[in-house]
């Protein structure tokens, strides 16, 4: 392919591609099962949606730079970090938030063995805990201690929880089986 015709394929490219922004524009994200309408700048996170718009506050901003786990939700099936990921890549996805999750009585084995087992001291960091042990048990219904400090290797506790979280998931495996 001669140059030319390459700027010109790049080109049409381009131009059949949507632009969004620079302003506010329109979106809808699957959350927890419902579809939620907003107006959101398309630079704005999804962790920056779910909290200032949508007002679902369960995910966390602790560190902001995608290292803490805190703003932990489950987009498609996979534990992902919120504040790495920009809102308006989110359409059409089905994303799971820790409301979500607490507010369906299958996970109640999991939020009573993190109860039981002082899985949390301040609390900040234990709903992106819960949702990376959530998206755990969805994929592996018998884990293993190091499959559950694998899952949760993202997830940092400030008060040093660590011991407890794979007891807790572990026992929360399972009730939800009905072996406990």
């Amino acid at each position: 392919m001669t140059t030319k015709k390459r700027k010109l394929f790049a080109r049409k490219q381009l131009s059949s591609q949507a632009v969004l922004g620079p302003g506010p524009v329109l979106i809808q994200l699957k959350v927890n099962g419902q579809t939620l309408s907003t107006t959101a700048e398309p630079c704005l996170t999804l962790l920056q949606v779910l909290r200032e718009k949508l007002g679902l506050t369960g995910a966390k901003q602790m560190c902001d730079r995608g290292v803490c786990g805190s703003c932990t939700v489950i987009i498609d099936g996979r534990a992902v970090l919120s504040c790495t990921t920009l809102s308006v890549e989110c359409e059409g996805k089905s994303i799971e938030t820790v409301e979500g999750i607490a507010a369906n009585p299958k996970w109640n084995p999991l939020i009573n063995s993190y109860t039981k087992w002082d899985a949390m001291q301040c609390g900040y960091c234990t709903p992106g805990f819960v949702v990376s042990a959530k998206n755990l048990l969805d994929h592996n219904s018998s884990p293993s201690e190091d499959d559950c400090k694998h899952a949760l290797a993202g997830n940092i506790c400030c008060c040093g929880t660590y011991p407890r979280h794979p007891t807790a998931i572990m026992e929360a495996a399972q009730v939800m089986k009905g072996e406990a």
